[in-house]
């Protein structure tokens, strides 16, 4: 199978969540569906199915994050530098509205566009990798294409 890459903070999150739904989630749903099922009549007790959905949404995200993390090409972004690559945090401007935006290029699991977090895969991203400070790109978007300019690309 491919290997995920991954930054450092990234598995770090990932790592926490997976412990937080083994050892904290996955135990208050179990009690949860034990309480549930002492109130009698499953068939009509919405807290048991309440319960019962909860759980198969812990134990798929659980199985998801643990074949995320076997996957795991974990990346030193501090030993990067140069052009735009896998972990650079990079500052572009818009050339038409003069609007600065920062972000750093993750792995696909850990991306999150609201925290700064851009996909690789995106293509924003895939406009950028290679590219250098000074440099323009085009993008296609579903406005229609936008002109950035690169002004900083750090590695940490």
């Amino acid at each position: 199978m491919e290997k995920i890459p991954l930054t450092r903070a990234g598995h770090t999150a990932l790592n926490e969540e997976l412990k937080t739904l083994k050892s904290v989630e996955r135990p208050a749903v179990i009690r949860a569906i034990a309480e549930a099922r002492e109130h009698g009549d499953l068939s009509e007790n919405a807290e048991y199915h309440a319960a019962r959905e909860k759980q198969s949404f812990i134990e798929g995200r659980v199985k998801e994050l643990e074949g995320i993390l076997s996957l795991a090409d974990v990346i030193d972004t501090s030993k990067l530098s140069g052009s735009v690559k896998f972990g650079a945090r990079v500052t572009i401007v818009d050339e038409d509205t003069d609007e600065e935006k920062s972000f750093q290029i993750v792995g696909e699991p850990e991306a999150d566009i609201e925290r700064g977090l851009l996909n690789i895969k995106s293509p924003l991203a895939r406009a950028m990798i290679g590219k250098e400070e000074g440099d323009s790109i085009e993008v296609r978007t579903p406005g229609g294409e936008k002109s950035y300019e690169i002004l900083t690309v750090v590695y940490s």
